[in-house]
């Protein structure tokens, strides 16, 4: 479904082409404030054509804040806020409903929904809809207050020169992935449940909504692997849980543990390239060529960073806010 959450729940709504996308959280905590203006520097940082690379698509990105906020406070009633989309350009779509994109969700889409999907701009499996992400993760941000979020962007297309990379890229019609790192300080210990509920689990199960991660890992991740348990092992220093090293980011038997959380998402590259490709003409059978035109992202880490950190923030306020529960009532 298109919810995630225990006590702070979120839950998006829309289609990239559509009239609208946007976000509908529960959960909030009554006597935040909360206005307009408290979402625009995120929103900035999330917003195409913000930098060289990304698409070309204009948006305004107002939010609308139409419901659980009253005289700029949050009600504890379910908040609702809506972005207008207001660039569309949908015709260019249309060839992809028989003809689909190689490595886009195109094909699956059209088979799990019956051929009724909103095939226009990717429809609701497009990242305009990760707009919703980011402001949820703004309310998130406040909720928990004192945690430090920070993300950044450690490689694209295996480079540290981003720009010339990206150039080049976007010269030769092609795509790029990359990674972001994200760090979250100052957590109390113990947050995250065993197994199901671990801290990994939730904050994978939230990154990996984001459109074109395809890894996340924790600490050492897959370096650890290779590691000997006298390698990888972190030595507590004092009672606080602090450790000389940090291999296991952060959390250890799927709880916070006291050290700075430390994460990592892989990103792909995107599917709707420039250069021609073949496919399936699944109307007639055959394969053909397909070539893509549009506005798309060369390389969407460069304004992933700011999701990132939103789906960090949704999870820490979900899990601060079990946590206080169980607490509270024992449960």
């Amino acid at each position: 479904m298109n919810s995630f959450g225990r006590i702070f729940r979120v839950e998006i709504y829309g289609e990239s082409h559509g009239e609208s996308v946007g976000v509908v959280i529960d959960g909030c905590p009554p006597g935040i404030k909360l206005e307009p203006e408290d979402f625009y520097t995120d929103l900035e940082k999330r917003k195409p054509g913000s930098v060289t690379g990304t698409s070309k698509r204009s948006e305004s990105d107002i939010p609308f804040i139409k419901s659980g906020v009253l005289k700029g406070m949050t009600t504890g009633s379910p908040i609702m806020i809506e972005f207008i989309n207001q660039d569309k350009q949908s015709d260019s779509y249309d060839e992809f409903v028989n003809k689909p994109r190689p490595g886009h969700a195109d094909f699956t889409a059209g088979v799990k929904f019956n051929g009724y999907n909103d095939h226009r701009g990717s429809g609701h499996f497009s990242a305009r809809l990760t707009v919703g992400l980011v402001a949820a993760g703004v309310i998130a941000k406040k909720i928990i207050n004192g945690v430090k979020i920070n993300s950044r962007i450690v490689e694209i297309g295996g480079s540290k020169d981003f720009d010339l990379v990206v150039k080049k890229a976007s010269g030769n019609g092609d795509s790029l992935g990359g990674i972001i790192e994200c760090t979250i300080d100052d957590l109390p210990v113990g947050l995250g449940e065993p197994f199901f509920d671990s801290f990994e689990s939730v904050i994978s199960h939230l990154v990996f909504s984001i459109p074109s991660v395809k890894a996340v890992e924790f600490g050492e991740g897959f370096k650890s692997a290779k590691m000997k348990g006298s390698e990888y092992n972190d030595r507590l220093t004092d009672k606080t849980g602090k450790t000389d090293t940090n291999n296991c980011g952060g959390i250890s038997g799927g709880l916070s543990n006291g050290n700075q959380i430390v994460f990592r998402a892989a990103f792909r590259p995107p599917s709707s390239i420039m250069i021609r490709q073949r496919t399936l003409n699944l109307k007639s059978g055959r394969k053909e060529d397909i070539v893509i035109t549009g506005r798309h992202d060369v390389c969407p880490v460069l304004r992933s960073s700011v999701i990132v950190e939103a789906a960090a923030a949704i999870c820490v306020a979900d899990l601060l806010l079990t946590d206080k529960l169980y607490k509270t009532n024992n449960i």
